[in-house]
């Protein structure tokens, strides 16, 4: 069967089961060219996410699919991963099911906000567009509320991605989150880096858990696909500060939806999405509420 040139793609688990739902909603309204959405989950909850988007257009894919065509990958090794890590594997796995050229790896706390189109994040050609900058936007927040722990994380994770891979030169970004990528682009990885030297991917992300920044640095080192930056394709409030910020400036989606085609709001901001309930004990449960109130997360 011929791949198909571009498809959507979630890899989510049963806490997620509400956000997820809420994407393929948002999915099913605004996706006017029907491109093909996969959910990924492990086995043992196929059952529960099948149920619940029922009618939503999402095929379900079983995690231990996209381990088992991934190989040197150990399942054993995958199963011991921290679920913040295995979860980065599995994503960057995706294309050796042989489904797609190009994906968009979006994470289930987005949803879509106005009707799109796949020319929003491919050429004709089929040439992803890569969400690449130098963070400034948000670095300048972090100045501006005196964040530093912000700027020197990111300043941390490009030059170790950098001095793994050998790309002298500026640091850039390769996010946020949902990002289009190749599988022209995870092969070179694979081919050239990673295979001679005996590794896996998993190997990789025990070493530098950032996977935006591997398939980012890989494009730029072996050049696999041709280099077509772009901006976020969603709007993304990483800190409470952003998203206050927003508000008091009235911008809600209806403006955001005239440069971003998505929104996200981080997870622990929204635990009363968690399945079956709102996670943490009463405690953190009321100060989440009373912050929801005051309108800080």
């Amino acid at each position: 069967m011929a791949m198909k040139p571009f498809v959507l793609y979630c890899k989510s688990y049963c806490t997620d089961l509400k956000r997820v739902v809420r994407l393929a909603k948002s999915i099913q309204q605004f996706n006017v060219e029907g491109i093909p959405f996969y959910v990924s989950v492990p086995r043992s909850e196929l059952p529960l996410f099948k149920e619940h988007l029922d009618g939503l257009d999402a095929e379900l894919l079983a995690d231990e699919e996209i381990i088992r065509a991934s190989p040197g990958i150990i399942p054993a090794r995958i199963s011991e991963m921290p679920g913040s890590l295995s979860q980065q594997v599995i994503k960057s796995e995706f294309w050796r099911l042989g489904i797609s050229v190009t994906y968009l790896c979006i994470d289930s706390d987005a949803l879509f906000i106005r009707p799109f189109h796949a020319s929003e994040f491919i050429t004709s050609e089929g040439i992803p567009y890569t969400v690449m900058d130098e963070g400034h936007s948000l670095l300048e927040d972090a100045l501006r509320h005196k964040r530093g722990k912000v700027l020197h994380d990111f300043r941390v994770e490009a030059q170790l991605l950098q001095k793994i891979i050998g790309r002298p030169g500026r640091a850039y970004s390769f996010g946020p989150f949902p990002l289009v990528w190749h599988r022209a682009v995870w092969e070179s990885l694979d081919l050239q880096y990673l295979h001679p030297l005996g590794m896996s991917f998993a190997d990789a992300i025990l070493k530098a858990p950032i996977e935006s920044r591997w398939y980012g640095e890989a494009l730029l080192r072996y050049s696999a696909i041709a280099l077509m930056p772009c901006q976020p394709f969603f709007k993304v409030y990483h800190y409470a500060w952003q998203f206050d910020q927003d508000r008091r400036a009235n911008i809600g989606l209806d403006q955001l939806a005239q440069l971003y085609g998505g929104v996200i709001y981080q997870s622990a901001w929204e635990r009363d999405m968690d399945w079956p309930s709102e996670g943490g004990n009463w405690l953190s449960h009321v100060g989440r509420r009373l912050r929801r109130k005051l309108g800080r997360i």
